[in-house]
């Protein structure tokens, strides 16, 4: 990557390297394991010019997400943090019964379902069409299609403004930032409401998240680069709330330019912080390779040492944060007998580069593993509550990130 997909810019500065992979939601079946794959460069950089960090765009989004493997509704916790959502932007947004909603990236329906039970119009514009025929079929209205300048003006001159446009966890998906953001903009109402939910490099950096590192996340926001991005489609973000999801998230609330007004209270305190931390400058990114380097030693420690003293450990768990460090950690079926995970699409198929087994849930109890290395500790509270019975044969819980961590849970 020679310029900055953002602005342009050609400073752009290496923030950690993590070799080669394959996509992380391009899981295998039986019949493929005999085959190559083929595998990109992963390297996050950042642009000390808007603050932007990226990866570049070896693959498209057709590539990943026209037939996609995720999910929303498998996880119970999710489907209760959107209809929290719902409740709140209804008072925010001063939504009643003749509002149009619009979500991009609506995968299952697992939000606007909420949207639908209050009786509003809503529209879901889902680019998967096998996750997308999933919301359908549970009532809520879905156009299969990636976001950009046409297709919002399209849905616009067919539906209306919008008064809400909620785009969680798709605005670090998109490698055309500038034209999703300006299809963002043909959306919304005028005097509308845009909610985004990313992760925040912040806690990415800090907690040392690098897992969420992969292909289909082709940047990683601050709400300094975030404010940037939304400005190049005259979107102006006023306000930002701190989420726990995905390890750590931010919500980002704007609104066009003409309605804006002064960013809130809250903003201006995580501004301080993001600077503070020294993410506006290059200072905050130097750190974060060695502490990469860190968390692959302990995990690999661990799994020669259960190994070496023969103790079984399975995973639990098949999401792309989990292939990354599977990948980068070079993690095999020695090390790692198989992974489970609830979502059947992925049952009978194996990990991408790893080739690890995935199973479903049941086959932890039938084995009675030492460990379960948890793959999506961003869910912990709600996975130690589903592992509770692993404690009935003395089986404990490890969680890879921020640092190894052996868990004894109580069943």
């Amino acid at each position: 990557m020679t310029t900055c997909r953002l602005c342009g810019s050609a400073s752009m500065a290496g923030v950690v390297d993590l070799g080669a992979t394959p996509p992380c939601e391009r899981f295998l079946t039986r019949d493929q394991l005999d085959e190559p794959e083929v595998t990109y460069p992963l390297h996050l950089r950042v642009c000390t010019e808007c603050w932007l960090a990226q990866i570049p765009p070896l693959i498209t989004p057709e590539d990943t997400f026209t037939e996609y493997a995720y999910f929303s509704s498998y996880s119970q916790s999710w489907v209760d943090h959107a209809r929290r959502f719902v409740e709140g932007a209804v008072d925010r947004a001063e939504l009643d019964e003749n509002s149009f909603v619009v979500e991009v990236a609506s995968n299952d329906g697992y939000l606007l379902q909420h949207v639908v039970s209050r009786s509003m119009r809503c529209l879901g514009i889902e680019p998967s069409v096998n996750v997308g025929q999933a919301a359908r079929d549970k009532g809520v209205p879905t156009l299969t299609a990636f976001l950009g300048p046409e297709t919002g003006a399209e849905v616009r001159a067919e539906h209306g403004p919008a008064n809400l446009v909620v785009a969680n966890n798709v605005y670090a998906h998109i490698p055309d930032v500038v034209g999703f953001t300006h299809g963002l903009r043909a959306l919304v109402a005028d005097d509308g409401w845009v909610s985004i939910e990313v992760q925040h490099l912040l806690t990415l950096i800090q907690k040392v998240q690098y897992d969420t590192i992969y292909h289909e996340h082709f940047q990683y926001y601050t709400v300094e680069s975030a404010r940037r991005a939304l400005a190049v489609g005259g979107l102006s973000v006023v306000d930002v709330e701190l989420l726990p999801t995905h390890g750590g998230s931010i919500r980002l609330w704007a609104r066009p330019f003409e309605v804006a007004g002064e960013p809130s209270a809250r903003m201006v305190d995580v501004l301080a912080r993001e600077k503070a931390a020294g993410l506006h400058e290059l200072s905050g990114y130097t750190a974060f390779a060695a502490e990469v380097d860190r968390v692959r030693l302990d995990l690999l420690r661990f799994l020669t040492d259960a190994a070496a003293n023969g103790k079984t450990v399975v995973g639990y768990g098949a999401p792309g944060k989990g292939n990354t460090l599977l990948n980068h950690c070079g993690i095999r079926p020695d090390l790692l007998a198989y992974t489970v995970d609830r979502n059947p699409y992925k049952h009978g198929r194996y990990t991408p580069g790893t080739r690890i087994p995935i199973l479903p849930p049941e086959q932890i109890a039938l084995d009675r593993p030492d460990y379960v290395l948890v793959l999506p500790w961003n869910l912990r509270e709600e996975l130690t509550e589903q592992l509770s019975y692993v404690d009935e044969w003395g089986g404990r819980l490890v969680f890879p990130i921020p640092r190894l961590e052996i868990v004894e849970v109580a069943s």
